[in-house]
């Protein structure tokens, strides 16, 4: 894994909001770089169906499986749990506890400035820029090149074709 231009950003949010919120598109490297920067914290997804279901069946019940906070990818599958999350923040109001990420879009940013306003600082994570680009051994030398490889972080990192 290369050092991502937003990694300062998001050590200093955890300093002082009780939540970081990283969004952005999918493959852009939101769950790499948050596992990468918040080693100490437990991670979960809410893709998987069953852990889904249990979100949304047992809001209380999932979030007591993380007491120290954790990384919670893809939020935006079960929207209502940034309520639930917003009283636990309240009650225990402890810096960089809770990492939140998700796919960018507007009913997760609503979702937030709703329930987490003032609790949690949203950061914006894009494929990469060409800075980080040259960051990999193997990386595209022409612009030409950059623009068909394109800039999402698998591709550069496991050396893929980007035609398949």
């Amino acid at each position: 894994m290369i050092r991502r231009d937003l990694t300062p950003a998001l050590k200093q949010a955890a300093k002082a909001f009780p939540a970081i919120t990283l969004i952005g598109p999918r493959q852009s490297g939101k769950t790499t770089l948050c596992r990468d920067v918040f080693q100490q914290l437990p991670y979960t997804t809410l893709e998987a169906p069953d852990i889904r279901s249990f979100a949304v069946e047992n809001p209380r019940g999932f979030l007591s499986q993380f007491p120290q906070g954790a990384i919670i990818d893809e939020v935006q599958r079960v929207p209502d749990l940034l309520s639930y999350l917003q009283g636990i923040i309240d009650d225990a109001p402890i810096p960089g506890r809770w990492i939140l990420t998700g796919s960018h879009n507007i009913f997760l940013s609503n979702s937030i400035s709703q329930s987490l306003s003032g609790r949690t600082v949203v950061l914006n994570l894009l494929p990469l820029a060409w800075r980080e680009t040259i960051r990999f051994p193997k990386h595209p030398e022409a612009l030409e090149e950059a623009l068909f490889s394109g800039s999402y972080p698998r591709i550069l990192d496991n050396e893929l074709n980007p035609a398949d």
